[in-house]
């Protein structure tokens, strides 16, 4: 409910929005609704960082970075960084 108030908001560009799978939950339709809000967000000049595994939005984003090579102990390096059409 937090959320969808936080996208409802026409903020002014002055806020980091991050996000922990934010799609988790939502029908496949609903996606495309999240990816506008999420764009529309940035648009008015906001950050906005999502850590997501859904693969429409990782392909709406602006750019990606993938951390691992694996959980845990084995994880937290860059392995690549890019913009989807890179990948």
């Amino acid at each position: 409910v937090k959320l969808a108030r936080e996208l409802a908001k026409r903020d002014t560009g002055r806020t980091l929005y991050i996000l922990d799978e934010p799609s988790i939950g939502l029908h496949q339709r609903d996606n495309v609704k999240l990816i506008e809000a999420l764009k529309n967000l940035r648009d008015v000049g906001n950050s906005v960082m999502v850590v997501e595994h859904d693969k429409d939005i990782m392909l709406a984003s602006d750019h990606l970075i993938d951390i691992g090579p694996a959980a845990g102990y084995h994880g937290g390096r860059i392995v690549s960084a890019g913009t989807p059409a890179d990948y």
